[in-house]
């Protein structure tokens, strides 16, 4: 190789290997642009894009502006108004910082700026173009600041080249003004593309004009499934919104998470929610959020990333933590009464008839485990159930449990129940598996699970994996109550099981568990694995499927699933009940049309 003397690269060279890091595509250009803007303390922002932003992206707004002799500084690089000492890098409270943008931009493109400070009357702009910086002059200007981007990499085919259609670029520069906007309820948005008005949103101040800005952003749909909340502790705030488990996506589309007001796809927060949602997704769905993390800017490194969009907590573990235990808290909310201004309908108790053998003191309830569940609703089973009450004894809709009373049990599977707002269907081998599941977890970590010695064991033949698995891990296996001992290259005889899981097959569970167990190679401890573990059982130990329940049965059912954690799903991820309301029963039907 032919010796090369060391040299400095020209500044325009220099601009565009920088333009690499920052202007990928129109999408980053103005993601750059509204980013000033808010710093700039803009609480108006007007987006004119034309051809997806390769021909013109122009933004305008109401900020603070610059002044004339600022403005050729502005397109200089490593200059910027936003930090002067290593201090302020370290406690950044603003979205850009590098002082790289514009110039960046300006290099790859032809770049007007137009600004105007309030106590002038009138604007001053400054062009560059391709890198080379021209006079200031005096504009027209209504205030605040105005920059136009046109003709994206005109002087750099082979970048250039890159881009995509038309349509994809605009899809990703609307996903960028969707983060911004989601971000910032608090400050206005005007989108146009090609003359079209795409996107208005109107400043949104306050819990329900925010939720308005996100149905209109992420759909109704997702709005009407999701659950506000709010938790602070040790300097760490959390909020936004959860979608319920069964609106869970095939992809992650419908996941934002912003850190002081900045959007960002952190592998932490991700991974942290993810496992808040691990007992309620099914299968490979991705869950649906919009999060806030706000916490001492000096906790967190923004400067991690070139586009800002992967960050570093300095107390990663602490954050990881915080926020998992708070989806999972969310998340695990029991069931809730109806707000919907749905109609009523009370409930008669002619609606439901007694029958013999259904009286709350029937045995049958026992086998389910779920004595007691009902003891505070005993006056209205009785009203209810009671031949001499007739059908003049009614029910006001204030005196109904969220999930109502039992009417009937249909194809062996499902319990449906009339509540103050129309039919509830619960799946109950979905939902006795929850309750089971809860109840397993809740006693593995109070360290009381109860096992029940078997008078005969039970030999169960397995593989040789799975026998090596219960060898190895019988300690661990017995903390769950159940009790294996190794007695063949493949078969373990069954001392004991958990006392919940009572009368199920224990052969098919002790294969199952086991294969959990040798399916994870030996790589991870059965302490890893539990969850796994737990759900296996709590499946074999739930009421099956066509097995005829007392209407006690289902009413204590019923009141057990109001009181379990995460309900609303089984331990797969399937919904274990649905809501019919009387306006949508009425609409099947045609009344009142």
């Amino acid at each position: 190789m032919a010796f090369v003397a060391i040299r400095i690269l020209p500044s325009q060279l220099v601009d565009q290997i920088a333009a690499g890091e920052v202007v990928e595509r129109p999408a980053a250009v103005v993601k750059e642009l509204v980013e000033n803007a808010l710093d700039a303390g803009a609480t108006r922002i007007d987006l004119e894009i034309e051809a997806g932003g390769t021909r013109l992206v122009r933004v305008t707004d109401n900020g603070c502006g610059i002044a004339r002799d600022e403005l050729g500084l502005a397109l200089s690089r490593h200059a910027t108004s936003k930090i002067a000492s290593l201090d302020d890098l370290e406690s950044l409270r603003t979205l850009g910082f590098r002082g790289e943008a514009l110039p960046s931009i300006a290099s790859v493109a032809r770049l007007k700026l137009t600004s105007r400070l309030p106590s002038e009357s009138h604007g001053w702009s400054i062009a560059c173009d391709g890198g080379e910086i021209g006079a200031e002059r005096p504009a027209p200007h209504a205030g605040g600041t105005c920059v136009e981007v046109r003709d994206l990499f005109y002087n750099t085919p082979a970048r250039r080249k890159f881009l995509r259609t038309e349509r994809t670029e605009f899809a990703h520069l609307d996903t960028v003004i969707k983060n911004l906007a989601l971000a910032r309820s608090d400050v206005e948005f005007s989108l146009k593309h090609n003359d079209r008005r795409w996107l208005h949103l109107p400043v949104a101040v306050g819990r329900e004009q925010q939720e308005g800005r996100i149905a209109q952003l992420c759909g109704d749909e997702f709005l009407e499934h999701a659950r506000y909340f709010e938790r602070e502790i040790e300097g760490l705030r959390l909020s936004g919104w959860l979608a319920a488990p069964t609106f869970s996506r095939p992809q992650a589309d419908l996941q934002f998470t912003f850190v002081n007001g900045r959007f960002v796809r952190d592998k932490l927060l991700r991974h942290a929610v993810r496992q808040g949602y691990a007992d309620v997704l099914f299968q490979s769905r991705q869950p649906a959020y919009v999060l806030f993390v706000s916490l001492d800017p000096k906790r967190v490194d923004v400067n991690a990333h070139p586009a800002k969009l992967e960050i570093r907590f300095r107390d990663s573990r602490l954050v990881h933590d915080f926020v998992f235990r708070t989806v999972e808290a969310v998340v695990a909310s029991p069931v809730e009464a109806s707000a919907d201004a749905v109609p009523r309908l009370s409930v008669a108790g002619a609606d439901v008839e007694s029958r013999p053998g259904d009286s709350l003191g029937s045995g049958r309830q026992n086998t389910l485990g779920l004595d007691g569940a009902h003891a505070q609703y005993l006056p209205l089973y009785e009203r209810l159930h009671s031949q001499a009450s007739g059908s003049t004894a009614r029910i006001e809709d204030r005196e109904l449990p969220p999930l109502g009373f039992a009417l009937a049990q249909l194809a062996g599977i499902y319990v449906l129940a009339q509540s103050a707002d129309g039919l509830i269907i619960v799946d109950m081998h979905a939902a006795h598996e929850r309750i089971t599941y809860e109840r397993m977890k809740g006693e593995l970590e109070a360290h009381r699970v109860t096992a029940q010695p078997l008078l005969v064991p039970v030999t169960c033949k397995v593989s040789l994996a799975e026998a090596e698995a219960a060898e190895e891990f019988a300690a661990d296996i017995e903390r769950l109550g159940l009790s294996l001992v190794r007695r063949g290259p493949a078969e373990v005889h069954i001392t004991a099981v958990p006392a919940l899981l009572a009368g199920a097959d224990v052969a098919a569970l002790v294969r199952d568990v086991l294969g959990d167990l040798a399916g994870s190679g030996g790589a991870r401890r059965l302490a890893t694995a539990v969850n796994e573990v737990l759900a296996t059982m709590a499946c074999h130990g739930a009421v099956r499927a066509n097995r005829k329940l007392a209407l006690a049965e289902m009413d204590a059912l019923l009141r057990e699933m109001e009181r379990t954690e995460r309900i609303d799903q089984c331990n797969h991820g399937r919904p274990t009940w649905m809501r019919i309301t009387i306006a949508e029963l009425d609409a099947l039907f045609l009344r009142g049309q």
